[in-house]
């Protein structure tokens, strides 16, 4: 349910209601978690793409009941419950990008590496017994 509820959510925001983004870039969803009652939706958006995430973010948060109902549109005839959706900014794209950029920055010197000294003895064989 959840796969369907994404592509059809993708599609919904890209065809049906492109008017609330006012000629900007529709929002990517990136994961849909559905409740175990099919009662709830919580829809993960990637807003990378243009500027001002909070304020697209809310756009879309007061449009949900009418993404809702084009969404029912859309999965009438495959879906008998369609959930309450709920939206949330995934920002873990990113959370990645600047992660990446910090371990870019590092300076962490090269290993020295070591040569195996033959002169030492091997370690001695545990003793799994008192009798031994």
């Amino acid at each position: 349910m959840a796969s369907l509820l994404q592509q059809e959510l993708a599609a919904v925001l890209q065809r049906d209601l492109p008017h609330l983004f006012s000629g900007g870039l529709a929002p990517s969803i990136s994961m849909v978690k559905v409740t175990p009652d099919l009662g709830q939706a919580r829809v993960y958006l990637s807003l990378l793409l243009g500027n001002n995430a909070t304020d697209r973010l809310e756009i879309i948060k007061d449009n949900a009941k009418e993404i809702r109902h084009a969404l029912a549109k859309r999965i009438r005839k495959t879906a008998r419950v369609v959930p309450e959706l709920i939206f949330f900014h995934d920002d873990s794209a990113a959370y990645a990008a600047h992660m990446d950029q910090v371990l870019g920055t590092l300076d962490i010197p090269a290993a020295p590496t070591e040569q195996p000294d033959e002169s030492e003895d091997k370690p001695a064989r545990p003793r799994l017994f008192n009798n031994e």
